[in-house]
């Protein structure tokens, strides 16, 4: 599993991942927010350590970005401060949980532990909509007994939309989750790609019920009952 440390403190970030490795996690690391969010992004960690106070972007925009782009993955703050009102805001933008420095780092690895076993045991792996059922495990739709060939992007904007049914997404945060922003692409990639993927799971793909365009905004994903 990939856990992502956002810590500028270069001491920290050697025990944590000191730490983190002998546990058998894969560690990456980033010194400031806005190298952070776009490694969140890009990486889609299994779990954020994300320290509050960060240089260029600090730690609750990074939680609140992150919340809003849709993804779901655990976010374990780290704050120096212990202030009821810090960890209430912390919490309400999206993260799971939190230690406070001094930490022991037991104990940071027994929240580490459990924000991914809740994680594990709570993801869900197969959704349905009309005839289809998405297999996220097996990187499969099925309609029916029928697989339905989609490229790697159709599946993978299909599998975002899936995990966020019923909220509007703007193309810039389609762009982010599906394509990275490591990639120079526009929001006409994102159109394009929703047509394709029409084609192949719309009845009608001029008159959409799964895949609906909201004006102004981006799409919204409808699986229905």
């Amino acid at each position: 599993m990939i856990v992502l440390v956002v810590e500028d403190d270069a001491a920290l970030q050697r025990g944590l991942r000191d730490n983190l490795v002998a546990q058998g996690y894969d560690v990456r690391i980033a010194s400031d927010g806005e190298a952070g969010l776009l490694m969140a992004t890009d990486l889609d960690p299994d779990l954020i350590l994300l320290d509050l106070m960060l240089p260029k972007v600090n730690g609750y925009e990074i939680c609140r970005a992150l919340r809003e782009r849709g993804h779901a993955k655990p976010i374990l703050m780290l704050t120096a401060k212990g202030q009821e009102e810090d960890v209430i805001l912390g919490l309400n933008l999206g993260a799971d949980d939190y230690v406070t420095k001094p930490f022991r780092i037991r104990e940071l690895l027994a929240r580490v532990k459990a924000l991914l076993r809740r994680q594990q045991t709570g993801r869900e792996t197969v959704f349905r909509f009309g005839p289809f059922e998405l297999d996220t495990a097996g990187c499969k739709l099925l309609r029916g007994a029928e697989a339905v060939d989609l490229t790697a992007k159709e599946y993978k904007l299909l599998e975002y939309f899936a995990r966020n049914p019923g909220r509007a997404r703007t193309r810039e945060d389609i762009l982010d989750a599906v394509w990275g922003r490591s990639i120079v692409v526009t929001g006409r990639s994102v159109d394009r790609c929703v047509t394709t993927l029409r084609s192949k799971i719309e009845d009608d793909p001029h008159r959409p019920v799964f895949i609906q365009t909201v004006r102004d905004v981006g799409y919204r994903f409808e699986p229905g009952e």
